[in-house]
């Protein structure tokens, strides 16, 4: 798979960001790429980025924002492959500001895909999120529209060869936002670690897992699917427990004098992570790594042909949500943290300092 993102010119958004950082990194450091190209309107994190790969003749990073359809366009010359990860995704935030959310995450894909088929791009793939499933706030629903807009401008291109997909998978653990720095920074105090709710399930994977199944759906896509990767699933109260079972003792406490305490669900929190719904059902097939969702709508213009290699079924018959799944045991849980260097924090300020 590697050898099909030789010399080609890749764009990244959310340059800064969990994942589209590990996507640059993954693609310079792994694919021999003619040009990659990472934008963010962060400009204190693109400067160290642009340090972080200075080495690399090929790399180039610019201040650039979504919401900024010309300045899109003009960075999306010459390029053949999209990665869209720039999205505003606390929940809460997106609540309190709901028409920041619409600008970016729903505005601001709509301007990514005028600039990509203005400029006849080869692929564009829009990262998603388990909350676009039954959405129950702002965030959930634009992300929604993001995947919606994106199949629908798929069928609707009536010339060039721009093809249109999206990607949805759950947690990314150590991912800025996700629940292993709250607990870590709880144990490292004595506790107590909060938790909503002991029956809560959630799907987990690693932050270098998810970048790896973006890039490998972008070299087998069709074009308007919704991609939904396979992921392992936790309890949250198992990942406190197994969290302060490690970390206690690092940080000079007994774990037993650790209290685990329930807060309660938050507003718009669900009990099981949701990745695919019954309707969604009827129109997915399963991969080995993946479940991919066509379609509901036949393209006006074009005749796809939806193949892949290694397609497992034609036939999904359950929606894959985490209550569905079982869990991982203690030592799996603990197992996966530690191959993936989740337990401990990465000191991202001496990072800094050593660039």
């Amino acid at each position: 798979m590697k050898s099909k993102f030789e010399k080609k010119r890749i764009l990244v958004t959310g340059a800064c960001g969990t994942i589209g950082s590990e996507l640059i990194r993954q693609i310079l450091e792994e694919h021999d790429v003619e040009e990659l190209i990472g934008i963010d309107n962060n400009e204190s994190e693109l400067f160290f980025l642009e340090q972080q790969y200075s080495k690399y003749p090929n790399a180039r990073f610019f201040l650039a924002d979504i919401r900024d359809q010309a300045k899109l366009s003009r960075k999306m010359r010459h390029m053949q492959i999209v990665f869209h990860t720039a999205a505003f995704k606390h929940v809460i935030f997106c609540e309190k500001s709901p028409f920041e959310a619409v600008q970016t995450n729903i505005l601001g894909v709509q301007n990514l895909i005028t600039a990509a088929q203005e400029n006849d791009v080869e692929r564009v793939i829009f990262t998603s999120s388990d909350k676009a499933v039954n959405p129950t706030n702002v965030m959930g629903t634009s992300k929604l529209m993001g995947e919606r807009i994106m199949t629908a401008a798929n069928s609707n291109l009536r010339k060039g060869r721009t093809v249109l997909a999206s990607t949805r998978f759950g947690n990314v653990l150590g991912s800025r936002g996700s629940v292993i720095p709250i607990f870590r920074d709880q144990i490292r105090k004595g506790g107590p670690v909060t938790l909503t709710d002991p029956e809560m399930t959630r799907f987990i994977m690693s932050i270098n897992e998810a970048v790896q199944l973006v890039i490998d759906s972008s070299l087998i896509v069709c074009g308007g699917e919704v991609f939904i990767t396979k992921m392992p699933v936790i309890r949250v109260k198992d990942l406190a427990e197994v969290m302060v079972q490690e970390l206690a003792s690092y940080y000079g406490h007994r774990p037993e004098d650790i209290e685990i305490t329930n807060i309660g669900v938050k507003p718009g929190e669900k009990m099981y992570e949701e990745l695919m719904n019954h309707e969604e059902t009827r129109r997915a097939w399963e991969l080995p790594e993946y479940f991919v969702v066509l379609p509901a709508f036949k393209d006006l213009y074009r005749d796809i042909s939806y193949t892949y290699p290694d397609i497992l079924s034609r036939q999904v018959t359950n929606p894959y949500h985490s209550g569905n799944e079982i869990p991982l045991a203690k030592d799996q849980l603990s197992d996966f943290l530690k191959a993936n260097d989740l337990l401990f924090e990465i000191n991202s300020k001496k990072l800094h300092d050593d660039l």
